[in-house]
């Protein structure tokens, strides 16, 4: 089996001797989805997908995160599919975690590999299949892309991570640094998914308080989020999900830097539609 950086669920059950006491937690601000409630009875069958399951760890919810819905998928030998996205208006990031499947986008083939990247835009024909032995295993972020008037869509692509310098945040001297995989910048896009990557004993020093909304998998290392009001304890395999405005800092421990991918909304004006359809 190809070793993975990434942490890829193992699925399974615990044994029946197991404890029941966990950290997973939902709040009015977050949720913590731990690793070890990535089990195999929490999976989800899709249309149209063959030889596949999905964690679903975050979809659009009133009054919680209601941007993106965030797939963790397990595809098989001989799985995949032909007409994965159900949405016309839906873009996506695909974001390899595990495995070798093998990704048809706009004609053009691509093996894919771990740390391997796709941006699918509204419309964009692609299917994917896995012809290996070994599960593919892969994120899948969605959302519905706010289309503007004079901007055009941007365009597909697939890269790696090797293939990205990660950019230091200010004053850190590279303790902090981001993959960016888009131009911040670039209004095309209205949604970035990152990986950001922290040394051992370097933090996010003040509490982010934004209209963003939050995915983020820990894909290495462990650490511990300031959260609202709580302190919580994180480590690889481990989901967040965060609404606009939850208060977020976090510094990493242990030995290896800690890492994870990162959602966030971003581009677009505040939506006034709610606000309109209350006068």
């Amino acid at each position: 089996m190809t070793a993975s950086p990434y942490n890829p669920p193992c699925g399974g059950l615990p044994p029946q001797t197991a404890l029941m006491t966990g950290r997973a937690v939902f709040t009015e601000a977050y949720a913590v989805i731990p690793k070890g409630v990535m089990r195999d009875i929490v999976t989800s069958v899709l249309p149209f997908w063959e030889g596949t399951r999905a964690w679903m760890l975050s979809r659009p919810l009133s009054g919680f995160s209601e941007t993106f819905a965030q797939y963790l998928m397990e595809v098989g030998q001989g799985g995949g599919s032909q007409a994965p996205e159900p949405d016309p208006e839906a873009e996506g990031v695909l974001f390899v975690v595990g495995g070798q499947p093998r990704l048809v986008l706009d004609g053009t083939t691509y093996d894919l590999k771990p740390g391997s990247y796709a941006f699918l835009p509204p419309g964009a024909a692609w299917s994917l299949r896995n012809d290996a032995a070994e599960p593919a295993r892969f994120h899948w972020i969605r959302k519905a892309y706010a289309r503007v008037p004079g901007i055009a869509l941007p365009p597909a692509f697939v890269t790696h991570e090797s293939e990205i310098t990660p950019a230091a945040m200010p004053g850190t001297d590279g303790a902090w640094a981001t993959t960016r995989f888009v131009a911040a910048d670039d209004v095309r896009h209205d949604m970035h998914v990152n990986i950001v990557t922290l040394r051992p004993g370097a933090s996010i020093p003040f509490e982010e308080t934004h209209v963003m909304e939050h995915g983020l998998f820990m894909l290495q290392g462990k650490a511990v989020y300031r959260l609202n009001r709580d302190w919580v304890e994180v480590e690889a395999g481990d989901f967040l999900w965060l609404r606009a405005f939850c208060p977020q800092a976090c510094y990493a421990g242990g030995p290896e830097p800690f890492r994870y991918l990162l959602f966030k909304d971003v581009n677009r004006h505040a939506p006034l539609a709610p606000a309109r359809a209350a006068r």
